[in-house]
Formats: structure tokens, sequence, C-alpha cells
């Protein structure tokens, strides 16, 4: 074999055991449970395209991602904003069910057909300017989605960047190891929490909490900051200087959002 082909062979069985385990004859162990893919989209609405939009979320893309166990997360800003956002959360199972269901979007007939008024939309009467998007791949702590209680109202975003690589990652094993089980102690209710893999902010991580209102959430968090388990942890060498940058949106569920 020569060996121009041999390195276009290796990079490509590289690619497929990256993106496809299975395929690529890498298992993993069988009690290591599925780690899910978010992608965290941010739409610039445009006029009138909400209802359009979520329409086209709730009627096509969301039957899709749950005949394959996903859900799609939909939220307004809590704060009136220009021009208007709208935040989506689609959940995918796995890597492998994220390129899988990304070409039955593009590809399948069916797909395609009920998607068709969303599709030929004319360009002069666009949803949106454009979307954002960061990719997600799921903490060892939270591998699946958690689903927030039927008395949700308020719903916290937070970005963490870190100044690089190995603060993300030392932050990533601060959570799994020992931040998540105090959030779920004093009342910060999780939703997500994810390494991005792609998007703005790298390196960062992007979780989510949910709350019923503001009340609830200023008393989460004030049991949060003086806890001694907190205190104890953050002092921590191993954990000094992870995070640089934090960004933080209020978000609100939208009617029919599956989170």
């Amino acid at each position: 074999m020569k060996r121009r082909t041999f390195i276009r062979q290796s990079a490509a069985t590289a690619g497929m055991a990256a993106a496809f385990p299975a395929a690529a004859g890498i298992t993993a162990p069988a009690d290591q449970p599925k780690k899910a893919i978010y992608e965290l989209r941010k739409y610039h609405l445009k006029g009138g395209g909400k209802s359009q939009l979520k329409k086209y979320l709730l009627d096509v893309v969301a039957p899709m991602l749950n005949e394959q166990g996903g859900k799609v997360g939909i939220f307004g800003e809590y704060s009136l904003q220009e021009p208007p956002m709208l935040y989506v959360l689609l959940c995918f199972p796995d890597m492998e069910q994220y390129f899988t269901l990304k070409n039955k979007m593009d590809h399948d007939p069916d797909i395609q057909a009920k998607a068709k008024a969303y599709n030929e939309l004319p360009s002069d009467r666009p949803l949106f300017d454009r979307y954002e998007t960061l990719l997600l791949e799921a903490l060892d702590a939270i591998p699946q989605v958690r689903q927030p209680d039927a008395s949700r109202g308020l719903f916290e975003l937070r970005i963490y960047e870190s100044y690089n690589e190995d603060a993300s990652r030392r932050k990533v094993l601060m959570f799994n190891k020992e931040e998540l089980p105090l959030f779920d102690k004093v009342g910060l209710n999780s939703v997500f929490f994810g390494k991005n893999l792609a998007g703005r902010h790298l390196p960062a991580l992007t979780y989510m909490l949910w709350f019923r209102d503001m009340n609830h959430r200023d008393e989460a968090w004030g049991k949060f900051s003086p806890h001694p388990e907190w205190i104890g942890m953050r002092d921590k060498p191993e954990y000094a200087n992870t995070v640089s940058t934090i960004h933080r949106v209020f978000l609100i569920p939208e009617e029919g959002s599956q989170l």
C-alpha cells in the first residue's frame, strides 16, 4: 500500500472512530452510559417569525427526535431585548444519533415533505437573520438531559470560559467529582451540563438550571455560595483559575417546549 493512501485511510478511520465508535470497532464499556449531544441554537428573530419557527420545530424536528429518545427545548428571553431571540436546545441521545438524525433531517423524503412550508418560505419573508449554535457533549455526572418539574418557570443558562484547555478540563472534573452533587443538595436544579465541542467561547462548558421563579433561584444560589463544601472545593489548588469569564442568560419556557 502506498504511504499516501495509508495516511488517507488512517485519517478516515480516526474520524469514524470519533463520530461512530462502534462502526470503527471501538466499543465503550458495557456499564458506561451513553452521553447526550446537545445543539444549543440562538435565533436572531426577524419580525413575527417566532410562531412559524416554533411550528417547524414542534411539528417536524421534535417528533423525529422523540422517536429516538431525544427532546426539543424552546425558550424565550426573561427580559425583552431587541432584536428578539429564541433559544432552542436539541437533545440527541448520543453522537451517533446526532449524525444519523442530522442526515435524516437533510435527506429523508418524509421529513422534507413535512418541512415543505418552512423550506419554501420566500426570501423576502425570513423568520430570522441568522442563528448561532454551540455543540456540546454531556458531562459524565449527568450523561442525559434531566426533565424539569412542571412548575418550572425560569431557566438560567451559564457558559464558563476557561483561559486554556487544561483549565477547562479541570473545571469539568470539578463539576463531575464535587460541584454537581452540591448543586443537587442545595436545589440548583440541573437540566444539562455539557462540554463545548464547537462554537463560540472555546474552551468552555455550558449548563442550564431550572427554577420556579427568580425568588426560588436567588434562594438556591444563596444556599450554595456560603456552603462549607463549596468553600472547601473552591480553594483546592487543582481547581484554581479554572474559569476566566462567565456568561449568564435568563430564559422562560415557550409553550410546547419539551423541557
